[in-house]
């Protein structure tokens, strides 16, 4: 199967982006678009076409309305969907039916049947689609693959990663499972999609996971739970988990919690050394900086990297994209979104 060409568009000077879900997150990447050299706001989408107006009003967007209204407007090029993730796959199709390139936000849905639906989407729609892993953007992430692709620690064995808050609310979208609520499919989303790329990136699973092709391959390779361990909630959704499992040739152990901060550092150990990267995940307006490398034999190595704004990072991708007739940026291919679904999925069955 070969993948569509892009429609052509006019060329913008500036990505002209339609934001859906006007909402904390949605306010966090219009600062990565201030900071972006690729793209502007220029329209805003909600539920409430009063809450887009007054969204729009106060960020000098021209355009509001409803999903529906915003996605077909001529004028926009692209569109981030940062509505609650059960809402993801609805908006994502009409975005592509449109014409529209897409960055989404994590996870792509609560499930592997809808993401995989949705890549299917993507696949045929022959525009750029891109789902919304900040850290993956940037100098630190690709000197980690660069040192992972090179085997600067032989064959890599074992990752270990985590990401979790402390939540006390005990209420919200966080604790409602029909809004995809859960501390897997927010926060363990990251080490889940951290471990998928370290197992590309090392060669542990040696598909190539980019294109049409590569949704194929990620759909073939084996997740193995080995051990796991959570608390569910009164509601029904986890609120902390953790999980070994067997990805390719290596073991991932991942842990992610609502209800506890967790240590962000993460560990990558092959046969001949170790990597740990402190802040891997870095915030909503600055990346990660450093890592530290352990090799057999040699003395230890810290290795420091600028910060970029990781949510312009990602918006520019999608501009990046666009421009050339891509349909995906190899910093998250449409593959390593499947595979990550693929584990999320795993990791809250293992739980049942």
């Amino acid at each position: 199967m070969t993948t569509p060409t892009p429609p052509t568009r006019p060329e913008p000077t500036r990505l002209r982006w339609a934001v859906l879900g006007p909402g904390v997150i949605a306010r966090d990447f219009l600062v990565g678009l201030r900071a972006s050299s690729r793209g502007t706001l220029h329209a805003v989408g909600s539920r409430s076409p009063e809450r887009a107006a007054a969204f729009a009003a106060e960020n000098g967007a021209p355009v509001s309305g409803t999903y529906e209204e915003v996605v077909v407007h001529d004028d926009v090029d692209a569109v981030y969907v940062a509505t609650v993730n059960s809402t993801h796959l609805r908006l994502v199709e009409a975005s592509l039916a449109a014409g529209k390139a897409v960055l989404c936000e994590k996870p792509l849905t609560p499930s592997l049947a809808d993401s995989s639906a949705m890549l299917e989407a993507v696949a045929r729609s022959g525009v750029p689609f891109l789902e919304a892993f900040k850290y993956r953007f940037g100098p630190l992430a690709d000197r980690l693959r660069e040192l992972l692709a090179d085997g600067a620690i032989g064959e890599v064995h074992l990752v270990d990663a985590a990401f979790g808050g402390r939540d006390t609310r005990g209420v919200g979208r966080l604790y409602d499972p029909a809004l995809g609520g859960g501390a897997i499919l927010d926060v363990g989303a990251y080490p889940a999609s951290f471990a998928v790329g370290v197992a590309t990136a090392s060669g542990a699973v040696a598909a190539d996971l980019s294109g049409v092709d590569g949704l194929a391959a990620a759909d073939a390779v084996d997740v193995a739970v080995l051990s796991r361990a959570g608390i569910v909630g009164e509601t029904g959704v986890d609120l902390h988990a953790s999980v070994a499992l067997g990805i390719g040739s290596l073991t991932a152990t991942l842990r992610t919690s609502v209800r506890s901060d967790l240590d962000g550092a993460v560990a990558i150990h092959g046969s001949h050394g170790s990597i740990e990267v402190p802040d891997v995940w870095g915030s909503r307006t600055g990346s990660g900086d450093r890592l530290v490398l352990r090799r057999v034999g040699r003395d230890v190595e810290e290795v420091r990297v600028p910060v970029v704004q990781p949510m312009a990072a990602e918006a520019d991708a999608v501009a990046v994209a666009l421009a050339t007739g891509a349909v995906e940026a190899p910093e998250m291919t449409w593959g390593e979104s499947l595979f990550t679904a693929r584990v999320l999925e795993a990791w809250r069955r293992a739980l049942d």
